[in-house]
């Protein structure tokens, strides 16, 4: 089981790891301009990631369903799963790029952009959009491979796409000298040819499931899941998603209405960087719990389902607690990357000072990440629907009543409490419900 695990999740760490990096290549290509580029590029990225990440139920849910499929051995439930996420993945796409005027001044309100910052942010913005048609596409191409229990393909399409963009970024920002909007273009560029390798992965792929497919004597083109389940799950995840989105955009928000300048934001973006290299790293064995908790719910295997999820238990809280020491240990090395002291030495200072909330962020919001790869593995949408709900609103109620009065402080106190909350909440319903 530990092979099983490792073999998932270390592509998946290594794919997972190089997203943060790029986002992090991009921060550090901005501080050497000034603090105000990188709080917008930090902006930016929310803004566009507040459309972008609303959508990645598309990922998750083909992932779940894949691989229950997976486990039964239905090839036709496999490819009908991949046939409508990639329908509804090109609707989306469709929708985003008529609407993104709208969607831009959504996200000023939601931010709460001060002035001097929107210009910037809008350049980042409608560029990044560009991307959104290859981006949805590929959610849906890494959760089908997920599912089917392969992590290479993610992680070389991934590495691929990452080596682009930080070559694509460097050149129009280092050469060409294209500041906010060469970063913005490098992400479109690579987007595309991300999804041209995709499609030859797919190719491949799809040789392997007509081969399982006479094996087992089904017939490839059969419809087998129902709609109706696939439109639930999604919908499901979905208003997970916003609420997941809304949490972050309201810490921007509340972020920007506070009366501590600049700085502090840039360093909020550079300190949330490293939330970002925490779950994308954790989620390794996310990714890993989605693949086999679908697999051995859909084989009907209950011991090698809860041997599974207590080994990536042990796993992930075990890489939780290497981020907590290196981020303890290694600030001095790690902060001026992102805001050299001769450039943004005021930014530096306050992601110093703040830089032990991260400490203790890596150790109490681990477990929610491994419980949300559980339960997409488990189908079991609804769950995760209602206790986001319950927990985003205990993390409203958590701010008004107590984090406003404490500025800086009280915001990253009650974004930890609202992750120890969603995990609670997760594993009280597991309880309550049986889920396993």
């Amino acid at each position: 089981m530990n092979r099983q695990i490792l073999r998932l999740a270390i592509p998946n760490i290594l794919s997972n790891l190089s997203v943060p990096l790029l986002s992090s290549y991009d921060t550090i290509l901005m501080g050497g301009l000034s603090g105000a580029h990188i709080a917008a590029v930090g902006l930016g990225s929310m803004a566009f990631n507040f459309v972008y990440w609303n959508f990645g139920f598309l990922r998750m849910s083909t992932t779940g369903i894949t691989a229950q499929a997976f486990g039964r051995e239905d090839v036709a439930g496999q490819l009908a799963t991949l046939r409508r996420a990639a329908a509804l993945a090109a609707i989306i796409a469709v929708g985003l790029l008529l609407l993104q005027y709208p969607l831009a001044e959504l996200t000023h309100f939601l931010l709460n952009l001060r002035e001097g910052q929107v210009g910037m942010v809008d350049q980042y913005f409608y560029i990044r959009l560009w991307a959104a048609p290859a981006a949805l596409l590929q959610m849906v191409l890494f959760g089908w491979f997920f599912g089917r229990q392969n992590a290479t393909f993610p992680l070389l399409l991934t590495l691929i796409i990452n080596v682009a963009n930080a070559a694509l970024s460097y050149y129009l920002v280092q050469q060409l000298e294209w500041g906010i909007e060469g970063v913005a273009w490098g992400t479109v560029g690579a987007q595309y040819l991300g999804v041209l390798c995709g499609a030859g992965f797919l190719w491949r792929e799809l040789v392997k499931t007509r081969e399982e497919a006479s094996d087992t004597g089904q017939t490839a083109s059969a419809d087998a899941p129902a709609l109706s389940d696939f439109i639930r799950i999604n919908r499901d995840i979905f208003i997970r998603t916003v609420c997941l989105t809304l949490s972050f955009a309201f810490f921007y928000n509340r972020a920007n209405a506070l009366d501590v300048g600049t700085s502090v934001v840039a360093a909020n973006v550079i300190l949330l960087q490293l939330v970002n290299w925490l779950s994308y790293g954790v989620d390794g064995f996310a990714f890993a719990a989605e693949s086999l908790v679908g697999r051995y719910q859909g084989a009907g295997d209950a011991g090698a389902l809860r041997r599974a999820i207590r080994l990536i238990f042990a796993w992930g809280m075990g890489l939780a607690g290497v981020y907590a020491l290196v981020y303890g240990l290694g600030n001095t090395a790690i902060l001026p990357l992102f805001a050299p002291a001769s450039s943004a030495p005021e930014t530096l200072a306050a992601a110093s000072r703040f830089l032990p909330v991260i400490v203790l962020f890596c150790l109490l919001a681990t477990p929610c990440y491994l419980l949300d790869g559980i339960f997409i593995g488990l189908t079991a949408s609804r769950a995760m629907r209602q206790t986001m709900l319950l927990a985003f609103a205990a993390y409203l109620l958590s701010y008004y009543a107590i984090g406003q009065h404490y500025g800086n402080w009280g915001l990253w106190g009650c974004l930890t409490f609202f992750m120890v909350m969603r995990a609670g909440m997760m594993g009280f319903w597991w309880r309550w419900k049986g889920l396993s």
